[in-house]
Order: C-alpha cells, then sequence, then structure tokens
C-alpha cells in the first residue's frame, strides 16, 4: 500500500483563491479599525505625496489588498477570479503569485509619480492628487489583462455590468480604459487610472517577454483561442 501525503491548504488551492481569500481577510480588518478610527487609512493606503517623502513605503504593497467599499471588493475580485485562473495555469503558479505583486507594486509606483509631479491643477483630474489615498487591486488585475492582450490578444472580454456584450482583448482593455479616464474627467470620480495604466503596461512588458522567449508555445497557446 502506498501512503502519501496530505497537501497542506496552500497547496491545495490555486494562487488565485488564496489571493482572493487573503484581499478579503485584510481589506475587511481595513474596514474595522478604519471604522473605529479613520486615522488608520495611513498604515493601509497608497498616498502619493507620503511616497515621496519616503514616509509609509510599505502601502506600495498593502493598498493592492485594501479596498474601498464592499462593492469595490467584489468587482475586483469577480475580476481577478475571472483572469486569474486562466492566467495562473498559462504561466504557472509562483510566476503568477510574483507577477501580480510585482505589477501592483509598479501600477501603485505609476500612480505616484504621475499624481506626484503632474497632479496639480486642472491637471489632477487625468493625474490624480497627490493627497489622495490609493487603494484596490486594479492595477494588478490590469496587468493580466495586459499580460493577455499580448499573449491571447484574440480571446473575447467583456464587461461585468454588459457581460452579453464582447471585444477581442486587443480592442477591449485598453478602450475599458480610455472610457474610464474619460468618464473620470468628466465628472470627477476618485479612480486610479495612472494605477491602471501603470498595471496595463506591466502587463504588456511582461507579455512581450514571455511571448519572446517561448515562440513555439505562445503559438500553441493562441491556436486554442482564435
Amino acid at each position: 500500500m502506498i501512503l502519501r501525503k496530505k497537501e497542506g491548504f496552500i497547496k491545495r488551492h490555486s494562487v488565485t483563491f488564496l489571493l482572493i481569500l487573503f484581499t478579503f481577510i485584510v481589506s475587511v480588518i481595513f474596514f474595522i479599525v478604519f471604522t473605529i478610527n479613520e486615522e488608520f487609512i495611513t498604515y493601509f493606503a497608497l498616498k502619493p505625496s507620503s511616497i515621496l517623502s519616503f514616509v509609509y513605503p510599505w502601502t506600495l504593497i498593502t493598498h493592492i489588498f485594501v479596498h474601498g467599499g464592499i462593492a469595490h471588493l467584489l468587482i475586483n475580485m469577480f475580476a481577478l477570479f475571472s483572469l486569474g485562473n486562466l492566467c495562473e495555469r498559462i504561466i504557472g503558479r509562483k510566476r503568477f503569485l510574483w507577477f501580480y505583486l510585482v505589477s501592483g507594486v509598479f501600477a501603485g509606483l505609476c500612480a505616484v509619480v504621475f499624481s506626484g509631479f503632474f497632479g496639480f491643477g486642472i491637471s489632477e483630474r487625468i493625474f490624480g492628487s497627490p493627497e489622495t489615498f490609493m487603494v484596490g487591486a486594479s492595477g494588478a488585475i490590469f496587468a493580466i489583462a495586459g499580460l493577455f492582450v499580448v499573449l491571447l490578444p484574440k480571446i473575447r472580454f467583456s464587461i461585468i455590468f454588459i457581460p452579453f456584450f464582447s471585444l477581442p482583448a486587443y480592442i477591449m482593455i485598453p478602450l475599458v480604459l480610455f472610457l474610464t479616464w474619460i468618464v473620470t474627467y468628466a465628472v470627477n470620480l476618485p479612480i486610479g487610472n495612472t494605477a491602471h495604466l501603470g498595471g496595463l503596461i506591466a502587463g504588456l512588458i511582461y507579455g512581450f517577454y514571455l511571448r519572446n522567449k517561448y515562440k513555439k508555445k505562445v503559438r500553441m497557446l493562441q491556436g486554442y483561442f482564435r
């Protein structure tokens, strides 16, 4: 009789599931402590002016797992669930985890740079204010979408609010970013578009790297998503 060692909790589940679970836990903790004392936001959320002053540098990571409300959390986690599982199967568990984290940090840095140097006066509507706190996994999720734009450009994407309408990744992802930016500017919504752009850029860069390194594998992969 062959006895097999029982796998632990982490190995039994996908990285995507673990990220969603961890994000829910951290976000709930944030909701609680923020209700107790709003000043705690300083220790969780990303504030460009603080990063530029070399204060609270860990928020470049923590802001990825904190969200501004239940709706924000649910929408982002649905998007991560929808995109993350396929991405993880394509590039592998460890690579996906590092890609997600590094992209989230890079997206945050882009938001810091754009808002810190250009987010003043009328430009604040475009680049965001350096005094505005930023939270959410959107930057890292846009990186996953950007990876698909390069590796699987013909895979069709739909928007959560209009699931009956879909377009190829190379059209839908830039279109969503552009339209969101236009709406944000028109009604002055506090949406981190520069972080979304940073995440998309990170995904495109990594996508081109993988496509050039694994040319045959990528061509085979694209053959399933024509």
